[in-house]
């Protein structure tokens, strides 16, 4: 009989990181399931048997408490979901320097800080690690300049991505991850597909480049993207 592989998803509240806790969860996953505010997680408990742990992923003091709290834990899957949009006003010299810097900080910089905390509890040779990313954030891409903020923040991410992936000591499967424009908080009603497509699609990648090791900047359907 095997074992049921295990998932830890941050940013799972709602949106695209809900819908991937019930598509593992469909898939007979184990998994542990991080939310900012532990009172607004009712979908995520309505889901069945999910551990949920809460996390504000910008607090490395919570970051570091969690890994205490599931140390020893193996995970065959680690996807960074959590991420923001950022001001409405992403112009150039609109928003505040308080503004950008939290959005560089919570959309680049934590989801690494977060990466290497638990990168050595991702199963070694066939354990992936995935981060929510955009196509957006590729530069060669002329796309919604009115989110130039945002944009920025995304290829920020891709570039800490590849240093991080750099300097690893064994070799891993990193996924960086478009999930399409989808119908939720940020994307909005007119986004072109739902969340079902959506996440039941992104797992499908995650299982595809299982073992594969490297770094890939890919959509939701496989397909790759230009850095």
């Amino acid at each position: 009989m095997s074992t049921a592989k295990t998932a830890l998803i941050i940013g799972a509240s709602r949106g695209l990181g809900l819908g991937l806790v019930q598509r593992l969860l469909e898939d007979g996953w184990q998994v542990t399931a991080t939310v900012r505010n532990p009172h607004k997680a009712e979908a995520l408990h309505a889901l069945g048997k999910v551990r949920i742990e809460q996390l504000d992923m910008d607090d490395q003091h919570a970051v570091l408490a969690l890994s205490q709290r599931l140390k020893g834990q193996v995970f065959d899957l680690l996807f960074v979901n959590a991420g923001v949009k950022g001001p409405d006003n992403q112009l150039p010299g609109q928003a505040t320097q308080a503004e950008v810097g939290q959005l560089f900080f919570t959309n680049a910089v934590a989801p690494i800080n977060l990466a290497q905390r638990f990168v050595e509890q991702i199963r070694p040779n066939t354990g992936v690690l995935a981060f929510m990313s955009s196509v957006l954030g590729s530069v060669t891409m002329p796309d919604a300049p009115e989110l130039a903020l945002y944009k920025a923040s995304k290829a920020a991410l891709n570039s800490m991505t590849n240093s991080f992936v750099s300097r690893l000591e064994q070799p891993l499967t990193v996924l960086s991850l478009h999930p399409g424009w989808v119908k939720t908080d940020m994307g909005g009603e007119g986004a072109d597909i739902d969340v079902l497509t959506s996440t039941r699609s992104l797992i499908a990648q995650v299982n595809a480049y299982t073992g594969k090791g490297g770094h890939h900047f890919i959509n939701y359907k496989g397909e790759t993207i230009p850095w």
